[in-house]
């Protein structure tokens, strides 16, 4: 599906159904130099129950046009304009990484928009290493593989799969190495620089969920827990066994605790 948003076509996922703004709606917000296809099972299981779904590729990422937003505030308001550009008043906004911080962002700034609230992988800052940002900015393999081997837990690592035959980590680096040039580092500076994730977690009134992995090096436990105590309200579900790539690694456990939640 194609939406207009800010005089630029962006593009989303449906999850297999038509777009249907009647219903209550899922939006899915993917992470750092990232696109809609890692939610290629939550979104299906949604659209066909109940709900209408929008994967949404960032500005300047997979099919979306327009340079990339370089701060989570401005993508965080992007992504309210998405919310009225799709016809709907209020949406359930699902984030990981990256994207947890923009639906954190759009929920603290918009909060009539906002119906509830789910973080995946999320934590109350989110640093990056100079190294890592050099690399990046060098549209240096490097970087991709980086992100890809902090990213998945060692059991990922070592082979472990629900899909039969599919490499985790090889498909993880491909994407990333596969994003339009400078788009990575972009959106890893945006969130170095990000700091106001305790103050807008204060702000938010939606019910609010995190689902966090044991093995996340990249958002660690620590971080995450700390996030949910700055909610209003918020509980938390702890995959075990898992690294931050959690809708790769545990699929099925991801979609429960969206089940049990949206």
């Amino acid at each position: 599906m194609e939406l207009t948003v800010n005089g630029h076509k962006v593009h989303a996922a449906t999850g297999g159904k038509d777009f249907d703004a009647s219903l209550p709606a899922v939006i899915f917000v993917h992470g750092a130099g990232l696109d809609r296809t890692v939610w290629a099972l939550q979104t299906r299981y949604f659209a066909h129950h109940g709900h209408t779904v929008l994967a949404v590729d960032l500005p300047g990422h997979g099919k979306s046009e327009g340079p990339p937003l370089d701060t989570v505030p401005a993508l965080g308001d992007w992504l309210a304009a998405l919310i009225d550009a799709a016809g709907l008043e209020k949406a359930t906004l699902v984030g990981h990484s990256m994207g947890s911080l923009v639906a954190l962002e759009c929920a603290a700034r918009h909060r009539g928009k906002v119906r509830a609230l789910a973080l995946v992988g999320a934590a109350t800052a989110m640093p990056v290493h100079p190294d890592l940002l050099a690399a990046a900015a060098a549209n240096d393999r490097s970087a991709y593989e980086a992100i890809t081997y902090w990213g998945f837990s060692r059991p990922a690592q070592l082979g472990r799969g629900q899909a039969p035959g599919m490499w985790m980590v090889g498909a993880g680096v491909e994407l990333l190495a596969h994003g339009p040039a400078g788009v990575l580092h972009t959106d890893l500076a945006a969130c170095a620089a990000y700091e106001s994730g305790l103050d807008s977690a204060a702000k938010v009134t939606c019910p609010v969920r995190l689902i966090l992995a044991d093995g996340d090096f990249m958002t660690p436990l620590k971080g995450g827990k700390a996030l949910a105590d700055a909610f209003h309200a918020a509980d938390i579900i702890i995959l075990n066994r898992c690294g931050h790539m959690i809708m790769a690694e545990q699929p099925d456990a991801t979609l429960d605790a969206l089940i049990g939640f949206v």
